[in-house]
């Protein structure tokens, strides 16, 4: 499968200068195309696909105005056209937003895909014969492209995509429910609880400070351009930090289990409906359950996501009662049938749990689970492990 690495690059000045000229010839092509197929379909009713872009391109480069078009790699500008081709096709199937012009106040990247080599440890690319000095801590084999990046602090960075063959980790028998929240960043069906870190909360103080100063800067100055920089720094700090604990945990998961049990949460309708939306996305949910979803494919592991209508917080886990009142400030769960009191997110990680279970075993019977092709012993060691789990729940 294909993996990238990434690496941080250490050009020289001159070097800086040509990888701006990449950027920006990149950035051009985006924005000439992407006006040029708008007008034309507003104006003439023709849509424009990549090969006419491609060829009205080489055209462009023969006239003497755009000329320092071919300062670029070539191949770089003909994937700039087909990413933009792609953004617009998958406009049309309503899969994503219509495209947007680049600016240059904004990240910039740019993919080469062919002719890379690494060694001495620099990379070498077309245009970059000499080679850029990089940091390599992995080594990389089956390069396929490779795609240049610049951040709002003046870092470079280059994301090696690789054909590599991930070995699958020794399966076992362990099963765990997750059930993730604010004030504790998730709770394991075991009982344990992983602590919200509040990475931005940490860091707030200092950015509105940053920000108040940014704010009173003339614009288009030297100095508000410094402001900038200082800003972006303390974002990427927050960045890196959330980054560093989320692969921490999902990497530990994955290791440690053989099928994880999540709720498909739709994160986005919660932000936009919920007073606690700046503490949600300071989580990064979807971040959390998009690095579980690819390692466990990559591991050979299983994923198994629960209907995200389905009412784990207020149902007991002990007899399935659903108590319609509970509120966000009850932090326990005192079941009215059967006189159960459990914390509301242990009650909550073990529910996914169990639906979980119930997913790949059908109703949960063993008949259901040898119709399925699913070992009954398996789905024994699975009970178990959920009356495990609720046995230290209550202790």
């Amino acid at each position: 499968m294909l993996k990238s690495f990434k690496y941080r690059l250490y050009p020289t000045t001159n070097q800086k200068d040509l990888l701006e000229q990449q950027f920006g010839c990149k950035r051009f092509v985006w924005n000439y195309f992407l006006n040029k197929r708008k007008e034309s379909y507003l104006k003439d009713k023709i849509s424009l696909n990549y090969y006419d872009c491609a060829k009205e391109l080489t055209n462009l480069k023969k006239e003497d105005d755009f000329g320092w078009l071919k300062n670029a790699n070539s191949q770089t500008l003909q994937h700039t056209l087909r990413d933009l081709d792609i953004a617009y096709n998958n406009f049309f199937r309503k899969t994503s937003k219509f495209p947007n012009f680049k600016s240059k106040k904004h990240n910039q990247s740019f993919r080469v895909p062919q002719h890379i080599d690494i060694r001495n440890d620099k990379i070498y690319f077309p245009k970059f014969k000499e080679g850029i000095k990089l940091k390599q801590h992995i080594l990389c084999e089956n390069i396929k492209f490779i795609t240049i990046s610049k951040t709002k602090t003046n870092k470079y960075f280059v994301s090696v995509t690789c054909d590599v063959d991930v070995k699958s980790l020794t399966s076992n028998k362990e099963i765990i429910g997750i059930d993730v929240g604010v004030k504790d960043f998730a709770t394991l069906s075991t009982g344990e609880k992983i602590q919200n870190k509040k990475h931005f909360h940490k860091k707030l103080k200092k950015l509105k400070y940053n920000q108040k100063q940014l704010s009173k800067k003339k614009k288009d100055s030297s100095k508000r351009n410094k402001q900038k920089v200082k800003v972006a720094k303390i974002h990427e700090k927050i960045t890196n930090d959330k980054m560093d604990f989320l692969h921490k945990l999902s990497n530990r998961l994955v290791n440690e289990n053989q099928v994880i049990c999540i709720e498909d949460l739709d994160v986005k309708n919660m932000m936009e409906k919920s007073k606690l939306s700046r503490y949600i996305q300071e989580c990064s949910w979807g971040e959390f359950f998009r690095q579980l979803e690819y390692k466990c494919n990559w591991y050979g592991k299983t994923l198994i996501k629960i209907d995200r209508y389905f009412p784990s917080s207020k149902t007991c886990n002990n007899c399935g009662y659903i108590k319609e009142d509970l509120n966000l400030q009850d932090r326990h769960y005192n079941c009215p049938s059967c006189n159960v009191e459990i914390d509301r997110d242990i009650n909550a990680s073990l529910n996914v749990l169990q639906q979980g279970i119930n997913i790949l075993c059908g109703s949960g019977t063993e008949s259901h689970v040898k119709q399925k092709s699913v070992e009954a012993q398996l789905f024994k060691d699975w009970s178990l492990k959920l009356e495990a789990h609720k046995s230290l729940a209550y202790v």
